[in-house]
């Protein structure tokens, strides 16, 4: 299963992108998670078909209204996990 391994730079915190992530995911047909890192970024790993995964990515780039994105650093990477759903880790 194509896996996209994503971290978002920018004004990504307290301004519900990862509620907006999941949402986003959902909608596409993706599973996954996000979740806020220490450095103020927000990282994630999304699965699904190869179209819907680009299309996330180009959603990644605008996020939610209330964020500022500055940075999208996304690339495929291998891994035996499946995920279930869409869910925002702590």
């Amino acid at each position: 299963m194509p896996t996209l391994h994503f971290r978002v730079i920018g004004r990504v915190q307290g301004v519900w992108f990862r509620g907006w992530t999941r949402e986003t995911a959902l909608a596409l047909g993706l599973n996954g998670w996000v979740r806020n890192m220490p450095d103020g970024s927000v990282a994630g790993q999304a699965q699904g078909p190869q179209e819907a995964l680009e299309r996330f990515r180009r959603e990644l780039r605008e996020g939610p209204p209330s964020a500022r994105v500055d940075l999208v650093d996304a690339g495929y990477i291998d891994i035996p996990e499946t995920f279930d759903g869409f869910s925002v880790r702590r």
